[in-house]
């Protein structure tokens, strides 16, 4: 039995980073539509979530903002990697990307949210729980937008960071290339 695993999120300058580990239930179905979440538009990210909640054993872990910038997101991936295996029992675990952030039993697979079923399905379960929760943040902080960008530092949110200021969700302990001071602004 594998475990997939993905994440969302872990690039943004603000919001939750969420890591999902996803089992196939023994009878479940051929789910079709499944890869990676970023390859779907929206409306079928979320019939493909309900979907896959339903078909599977899973386990996402959210980490806050203030948890980031409290432990760094290594600490946090690997916290998340480790609960995951805790409450999902697999022979194999299998995450998307290139490191295993010091977690033994884990493999690694660059784009195996594209290639490997439960990667895909963990992909899903993760990316729509982080936007999920990026877009209730933007009712509490409308100033940000952050429905449209979902925490990522486009230029729309630095713009929006320069005028207000960091939310309370913003990642502070990230630095973000276009908001340091250069040399014109001593």
């Amino acid at each position: 039995m594998l475990c997939g695993i993905d994440e969302a999120g872990r690039g943004c300058c603000a919001g939750d980073l969420v890591i999902a580990g996803c089992v196939f239930n023994e009878d479940t179905p051929l789910i079709e539509g499944l890869t990676d979440s970023k390859k779907i538009i929206e409306k079928k990210r979320y019939e493909l979530f309900d979907l896959v909640k339903k078909s599977t054993q899973h386990h996402i872990v959210v980490k806050s903002s203030t948890e980031i910038d409290e432990k760094g997101i290594s600490k946090c991936m690997q916290e998340a990697l480790l609960e995951i295996q805790a409450n999902l029992k697999a022979s194999e675990y299998l995450f998307d990307g290139n490191t295993t952030f010091g977690v033994a039993n884990l493999q690694t697979m660059i784009k195996a949210d594209g290639k490997v079923l439960e990667v895909s399905a963990a992909s899903i379960l993760a990316k729509v729980t982080h936007d999920k929760n990026i877009i209730a943040d933007a009712q509490k902080y409308p100033n940000y937008q952050f429905e449209k960008h979902k925490g990522y530092a486009t230029a729309a949110h630095i713009k929006l960071i320069k005028k207000h200021g960091y939310s309370p969700i913003h990642r502070k302990s990230y630095k973000i290339k276009a908001l340091e001071p250069t040399l014109f602004d001593l």
